[in-house]
């Protein structure tokens, strides 16, 4: 046996480096993976937008009390519609009747058959 110290040069140390090289390696391959798969989050426009600067057409889109108002009008609208008698298309004689009726109707044109 030498009585010579023994160094720590290259062939001893290139496992240690091969491990901090994979490592090094897997931590990049994660952080990548993890910005494909987590991309940032889209910023809204509207919500660092000014609602004055904007049509009133566009402008109720902007808050959930006016989208809340302007689906509470839909719905009362279709409501007027479904109970009531109107047009939908005079030239081709479609008209719209009170969902009632059309029950009605419906139920005595099947009892004829």
């Amino acid at each position: 046996m030498s009585n010579e110290p023994q160094s720590y040069a290259f062939p001893q140390r290139a496992p240690v480096f091969t491990a901090i090289v994979v490592l090094a390696g897997l931590a990049l391959f994660g952080w990548l993976i993890h910005r494909v798969y987590h991309p940032a989050r889209p910023v809204n426009p509207l919500a660092l937008a000014n609602p004055a600067d904007f049509p009133e057409d566009v402008r109720w889109k902007m808050t959930p009390a006016g989208r809340a108002q302007r689906l509470a009008d839909l719905r009362a609208h279709e409501a007027a519609e479904a109970a009531s008698y109107g047009w939908v298309d005079q030239k081709a004689g479609l008209v719209r009747l009170p969902i009632q009726r059309a029950m009605e109707l419906t139920i005595q044109e099947n009892a004829k058959k």
